[in-house]
């Protein structure tokens, strides 16, 4: 999150402003931001709108917050999958970054902080959502367990449009079931008979 993006999305005043981040946990991703803005795929946002990212830009990428996950964890191994999964992107780069707009991370579902428990924390960096005095979780469409702390689930969904739990793509859309067979024709073409 840039400078002051914490103070911005929780609505308070910069004095006001104490994350707890005592523990060293959550890196500074300013050079992760940084680099995906260079890659970002809207072809208007390049100063050449034909040229792809190369292919050792994005696996720079993927190893940054690689790394940033991997500090995240500390000493245990809760997010080997995902580390595997942005080596694995790192080491077999995409030709270009596939990740959800900003508006869907606007859009996505606030949890009061009424609604957590003391227990509850982020499925990232592993700590207590209730630890920061003005959480900010995010609940992934795909299941209501699914919580993050929005500073944790953004990097990884700028550069993926998966859920980091069970994988399934959150940009998919549900197709609606089909309407009900309308049974007042029947009533219509009796009277007609």
């Amino acid at each position: 999150m840039s400078a002051g993006g914490y103070e911005v999305e929780h609505g308070i005043k910069a004095d006001e402003a104490k994350p707890n981040n005592d523990s060293g946990r959550r890196p500074d991703l300013s050079t992760f931001y940084s680099a995906l803005d260079q890659l970002d795929d809207s072809r208007e946002a390049r100063h050449n709108p034909h040229a792809l990212p190369t292919p050792a830009d994005l696996a720079a990428l993927y190893d940054m917050l690689a790394d940033a996950i991997a500090l995240m964890q500390g000493s245990g191994d809760t997010h080997i999958e995902m580390i595997d999964q942005l080596r694995n992107l790192a080491n077999n780069p995409p030709r270009e970054v596939h990740g959800v707009p900003d508006s869907f991370l606007d859009a996505l579902d606030r949890v009061p902080k009424k609604a957590l428990k003391k227990d509850d924390q982020c499925n990232i960096c592993g700590l207590p959502f209730l630890d920061d005095p003005y959480p900010l979780v995010v609940e992934l469409p795909c299941h209501p367990s699914h919580r993050f702390d929005l500073e944790c689930i953004r990097p990884w969904l700028k550069i993926n449009t998966t859920c980091p739990l069970d994988r399934k793509d959150l940009m998919k859309k549900k197709t609606p079931p089909p309407p009900p067979p309308d049974d007042d024709e029947e009533d219509w073409d009796d009277q007609f008979a």
